[in-house]
């Protein structure tokens, strides 16, 4: 798909690794370096993803009439100038809970702003007909570095100390921004605001929204896609916590439950595009969509030893596959479906909604696990994310 192409899928691997690298680096400094208890690991992780959704919901409409790349580098370089704070002041001895929080919101506003900036610019750059290919290989990518890259952050943390990971997904931002320079495209044209004067009006703000949710097409996508992850998003925490507590599972084995599974994000990513062209789209999206849903539920009965640790590869597996072969589709219809002058906001939009609802739903489990038990909590996602299917029937996606 070109030189451009290339480059742009190389800046995304090298940068979709660094995080994997980094994936728990931030509650370990927390734990390990200024000795956090359970609510402030668990107001990290919820205040970061929830604050920063907020934090980037007007940069959807300032993306949108920029031109792209010159925003994917800036937010790869504040990307990286921010997670290099944290080993600067942690070797000075300066690092603080509150510095944490601040970088963790901070990265994540960038995140969702560099989201909207990169899927406009991939719109622009490749032919409809190979947005599909482009977007199989991005997930078959974000699959493979997740499943070796928690394992290499983890032993790097342990043999180099807690801020190593944290160094490497700094750097890889760097290149990533190198990667994106070199894609070239001087003559990319900086698209023109309509002619209602410069400054950020509410409507802007909101506009993504209103387009996503008066589409009849994008709408229920878009509510089953912010549910479903939000409801397997909450099991992550419980689990990590019936694993490692009541269970006694090694951390080595929790890690390995987690990374072999990713395989099945890869090979579903591969079969997506196969499967389009054999069945169509629209059946895709309903069967991958309702397929995906069915497994979660079985994470409620691991139990101890081997058999417990099988049960939840088994489950992984079937959900990640299923996953691998329906957010291909998903990214390709959204932005085939959606005009080029609103993507940025419309994906701003979307990433926003999807970092608030499962910020929101963390929390909800949390007390849920408080009062009930971990494995009721669990079992509740898994029952609720059974009905979500009803958001995707063939009448409500007869023109996908």
């Amino acid at each position: 798909m070109g030189r451009a192409f290339g480059w742009l899928w190389a800046a995304y691997g090298v940068s979709a690794l660094g995080t994997a690298l980094a994936l728990h680096a931030f509650p370990l400094i927390a734990i390990l370096v200024l000795h956090a208890g359970p609510a402030q690991v668990s107001a990290l992780a919820a205040a970061g993803l929830a604050v920063g959704a907020v934090v980037a919901v007007p940069l959807g409409p300032w993306v949108e009439f920029r031109r792209k790349r010159p925003v994917m580098m800036a937010m790869d370089l504040a990307r990286c100038a921010l997670l290099l704070s944290v080993p600067v002041a942690y070797a000075f001895g300066r690092l603080s809970f509150a510095q944490l929080l601040v970088v963790s919101v901070l990265v994540a506003a960038a995140d969702i702003t560099f989201t909207a900036a990169s899927g406009a610019c991939l719109k622009a750059l490749v032919p409809p007909e190979d947005l599909l290919t482009a977007n199989g290989r991005f997930e078959a990518t974000m699959w493979t570095t997740t499943m070796i890259g928690p394992p290499l952050g983890g032993a790097a943390i342990g043999l180099l100390g807690p801020v190593v990971t944290v160094v490497a997904d700094a750097v890889s931002y760097l290149l990533s921004a190198v990667g994106i320079r070199a894609m070239g495209g001087k003559n990319e044209v900086r698209p023109i605001r309509p002619a209602t004067g410069n400054r950020l009006r509410g409507r802007d703000l909101l506009d993504g929204w209103r387009f996503i949710l008066t589409d009849p097409v994008l709408r229920p996508l878009f509510l089953n896609a912010v549910l479903v992850n939000g409801l397997i998003m909450v099991a992550a925490p419980l689990l990590s916590v019936l694993m490692l507590g009541g269970l006694h599972f090694a951390p080595w084995q929790y890690s390995l439950a987690f990374a072999v599974p990713c395989v099945g994000g890869l090979i579903g990513a591969r079969l997506s595009r196969r499967l389009v062209a054999r069945f169509g789209r629209r059946e895709v999206l309903v069967t991958a969509g309702a397929l995906r849903v069915c497994w979660p539920l079985g994470l409620a009965f691991v139990g101890p030893g081997v058999p417990g640790l099988l049960l939840v590869m088994v489950v992984e597996l079937g959900l990640i596959t299923c996953i691998g072969v329906f957010n291909p589709v998903l990214a390709t219809y959204r932005l085939e479906h959606t005009p080029p002058d609103r993507v940025a906001r419309t994906l701003s939009a979307w990433s926003i909604s999807a970092k608030l609802t499962i910020a929101a739903l963390t929390a909800l489990w949390g007390l849920l696990a408080t009062l009930t038990t971990t494995r009721t909590a669990i079992a509740v996602a898994g029952l609720l994310l059974l009905a979500t299917p009803l958001l995707l029937g063939r009448r409500a996606l007869r023109s996908a």
